[in-house]
């Protein structure tokens, strides 16, 4: 069986800015607050109390009672776990803390890295615990139910095959209709097929999205269904009592464009490295129903994108004052209602996310709300015990099947070849008769000089033109070996890219059931930055 370790920095799929920040390097320690590890906890423990009591005109018990009555009020027809109601009821306490992941509402959960999100969040709220055991840890899963974009979250694969929802929307994905998923389920449901575990999952869909009126209460029984009895609380922010805390920060924003400001600095720092989000100068949206457009301050007034709505200052600010609802944050404004709302410790997300967080920092400052650490999530290969041995029957570790296609195959051809196919050591001998030559050419003039080097680089093309040639007669020979090769890693690397980014958890639930959350709870360590590879009966 392969046995080698895949470090997230080594594994070809994280990007630059992510893998320094991994390897701590100097030139983004002023980015964060503090790197995750639990000794860091303490501090940033002690910073989070002060300034959750402290940092705004809410006094913390307000805050926390609140918090509460909402979640409470989200989960008054959901069938809760004792542990789940535990959690709720320890937000009161104010030695209580958060540990939060977001994602987005995806069709019965989207890509298979929902589960690690959340199981990351579990198991740090788990290793918190014993780690400082006189505070309280709850695991937040923080619905993105104002996000708009329909079209990233109405499908999910499923063996290969993409399951579509064909709907119309417009406005807040949270607050859209699950009318006509019927057809969609009866199209999933026959590709289930029987079987106690393919039950389980068609009534899973069924009491999710048919018995639910709305995409976020679906998502909310999803998830609930899923980790429950872990005791996961699941918030949606979409809230008229929530925003209420974070009046304050709409009006600086809309007046005193601070994010803006603050995150065009920022990315002067990551100029080396990809952007991942450039902020507007108001980070905004104003929603209803079926809206969510931006808001744009041009000549001293404030117009709603693609509509007919305008506002002065005052009547804008009148507007936040008593309805703060009508106020979406986008991607910049929303970690910092993440953080005002909630007695948060940590956020823990995918590498673009904590890319985007890593632009936020110094908007944190300016506007005085402490930064959480930012704990990149649990990245996870699920392999049979069938896969596993055709890997070690055909000589693979793990570090050859995380390679790219081109090189795995011509690695293993050089490694299944009886002679070495590749014609370094000829070159190198005949660059160094062709150096005896160049001796020669430099005694006399110019253009014999330039035929001898001509020469040279047309003998070395065409040692390279017979190496490529050689390779490739020993890919047709050992054409067998190299298909099973490929063919298991296309089975792992769905469409060449992570497992993970691909399939849907339902794929490995219909052979596994509940023990497939079970092994990945009990096997991932939140705070290990290295793929794990999870054998699967």
């Amino acid at each position: 069986m392969p046995n080698d370790c895949i470090s997230y920095q080594n594994s070809g799929y994280f990007s630059s800015l992510m893998n320094d920040y991994l390897d701590q390097k100097p030139n983004l320690q002023s980015l964060y607050n503090r790197f995750p590890n639990l000794e860091n906890f303490e501090s940033q423990i002690k910073e989070k109390k002060i300034n959750f009591n402290g940092n705004d005109n809410f006094n913390s018990n307000v805050k926390r009672a609140i918090l509460v009555s909402v979640i409470e009020k989200q989960y008054a027809k959901i069938n809760t776990s004792d542990k789940t109601l535990n959690n709720i009821k320890l937000l009161n306490n104010s030695n209580t803390f958060t540990i939060t992941t977001g994602h987005q509402l995806n069709l019965f959960s989207g890509p298979l890295y929902f589960l690690y999100k959340i199981i990351s969040t579990i198991n740090l709220a788990k290793e918190l615990k014993e780690k400082y055991p006189t505070e309280n840890f709850v695991p937040i899963y923080w619905m993105a139910t104002e996000d708009h974009d329909f079209d990233e979250i109405n499908y999910f694969n499923f063996k290969g095959r993409k399951f579509r929802w064909n709907k119309e929307s417009s406005g807040p994905v949270g607050r859209l209709s699950t009318e006509g998923l019927d057809d969609f389920f009866e199209v999933f449901s026959h590709e289930l097929g029987i079987g106690k575990n393919a039950e389980t999952i068609k009534k899973m869909f069924q009491e999710s999205y048919l018995n639910h009126s709305n995409l976020a209460d679906a998502t909310r029984f999803l998830a609930n269904e899923l980790f429950g009895e872990y005791g996961l609380v699941i918030l949606d922010a979409d809230d008229k009592d929530l925003k209420r805390f974070f009046i304050p920060y709409i009006k600086e924003e809309l007046t005193q464009h601070t994010s803006h400001k603050k995150v065009l600095e920022t990315i002067q720092k990551l100029k080396d490295h990809t952007v991942q989000v450039n902020p507007r100068e108001i980070n905004l949206f104003y929603m209803e129903n079926d809206l969510r457009e931006r808001i744009i301050f041009e000549n001293g007034k404030y117009f709603v994108n693609n509509t007919e709505i305008k506002f002065s200052e005052t009547e804008i600010l009148e507007l936040v004052q008593n309805h703060p609802e009508k106020f979406s944050p986008n991607v910049i404004m929303r970690p910092l209602y993440q953080e005002v709302i909630l007695p948060n410790l940590c956020y823990i997300g995918g590498g673009g996310e904590i890319a985007y967080w890593l632009e936020l920092k110094s908007f944190f400052n300016a506007v005085n709300v402490t930064f959480p650490v930012l704990l990149l999530r649990n990245s996870v290969l699920l392999a049979t015990e069938k896969q596993v041995k055709k890997a070690d029957k055909l000589g693979l570790s793990w570090s050859d099947l995380f390679s790219k296609q081109t090189d795995l195959v011509n690695q293993k051809t050089a490694t299944l070849s009886e002679f070495p196919i590749d014609f370094r050591i000829q070159k190198e001998h005949l660059r160094k008769q062709f150096d005896t030559l160049l001796a020669i050419a430099n005694q006399t003039d110019a253009s014999f000089l330039g035929a001898v080097k001509a020469q040279e680089a047309k003998q070395i093309k065409g040692l390279e033109n017979l190496e490529k040639r050689l390779l490739k007669a020993q890919k047709r020979k050992h054409s067998e070996t190299l298909e099973r090769i490929t063919d298991l890693q296309n089975e792992l690397f769905p469409n060449q890219s992570l497992q993970e980014r691909q399939a849907n958890f339902s794929e490995f639930y219909l052979e596994n059931g509940k023990d497939l959350i079970h092994k990945l709870i009990t096997t991932l360590k939140a705070l290990d930055s290295k793929f794990e590879i999870v054998i699967l009966s």
